[in-house]
């Protein structure tokens, strides 16, 4: 079935009116871009490392209502009855903003799988592949394959932060290792760190999505009940001491979680931070000296960085 997307240029005042009528007229799936929500999501979550200067300085204050009408729909009379009943709530003093509406014809696709032609076969280091669960590959000898459906949570590997993250812990981990994934995402550093003979793998991320992901790609790769995958905060969940801790989240987030990393680790443990920005490198290693940790190795793939510390003496 084709599709027309909707756009709808319009007042973060006139948003729930505006989805109101949509949803009158019979239109339920909408997307909404409102800068006015970073303001509330920065309160929540303040750590960023990119945030555009426009956004943040509210010069991009417009927002956009994108709704998707069927060509089965009479698309010419739908446009006349939204355009009208916009204009109309000028009449109840809500600012409507620029009011415009414009179409876009979409091809026939399945939007929500099409990425998936993107997300190829791929080697993460020499020996561990990354496969698609959608598709078949077949292993040379001494190759190790992750197979993932990364879903809506980060990590298929092809990012600069997980692979360094992929690298290093082959590097380091030796057999029967206990491992800590912070932040785990997709799950598949858990997954790397399985395959490569960790004993106790724990995965933990605060969002349920990620948890959800990452026991599915557990199963994938048949390894259900041999890594444990918790939803919560570090200190909260995560018990016992581990070998390795890894944490491929932001630079800001590792920061806050060097001074207490050390106490889920091992004396001789190591601890693999990646996602962290050029900008922020600097402020990281200060961190982590602070709190005696020796930095043993710092690698860097575009403006991003990884670092292995383990504790001072």
């Amino acid at each position: 079935m084709k599709w027309t997307e909707v756009e709808i240029v319009t007042s973060n005042e006139a948003v729930d009116a505006i989805c109101e009528i949509l949803l009158e007229i019979g239109i339920s799936g909408v997307s909404i871009q409102d800068p006015h929500d970073l303001k509330s999501f920065k309160e929540e979550f303040p750590f960023w490392d990119y945030i555009d200067e426009e956004v943040e300085s509210g010069k991009k204050a417009d927002v956009i209502i994108k709704a998707y009408v069927s060509e089965s729909d009479n698309l010419s009379e739908i446009l006349e009855n939204l355009q009208f009943r916009i204009l109309e709530l000028k009449k109840f003093d809500l600012n409507i903003g620029k009011g415009k509406i414009s179409t876009n014809s979409l091809k026939q696709e399945d939007w929500e799988e099409s990425w998936k032609d993107y997300f190829q076969t791929f080697h993460a280091t020499d020996k561990i592949v990354i496969n698609p669960v959608w598709r078949h590959y077949t292993p040379t000898e001494g190759e190790i394959v992750i197979d993932m459906d990364p879903g809506m949570a980060f990590g298929t590997g092809e990012h600069e932060t997980t692979s360094m993250c992929i690298e290093l812990i082959e590097k380091n981990i030796k057999y029967q290792d206990n491992l800590l994934d912070i932040g785990c995402g997709s799950g598949i550093l858990s997954i790397v760190a399985k395959k490569l003979g960790a004993n106790i793998v724990e995965a933990i991320d605060l969002d349920p999505v990620a948890v959800k992901v990452a026991k599915e790609n557990i199963e994938y790769n048949h390894l259900t009940g041999q890594i444990v995958v918790k939803e919560g905060n570090l200190l909260d969940e995560s018990i016992g001491l581990y070998d390795i801790v890894v944490a491929n989240i932001m630079a800001d987030a590792i920061i806050m979680l060097i001074q207490s990393v050390r106490l889920f680790m091992n004396k001789d443990g190591m601890f693999i931070a990646s996602g962290i920005i050029s900008d922020k490198l600097s402020e990281v290693v200060f961190e982590l000296k602070k709190h005696n940790f020796v930095i043993t190795t710092l690698l860097q793939k575009g403006e991003w960085n990884a670092i292995v510390a383990k504790q001072g003496e």
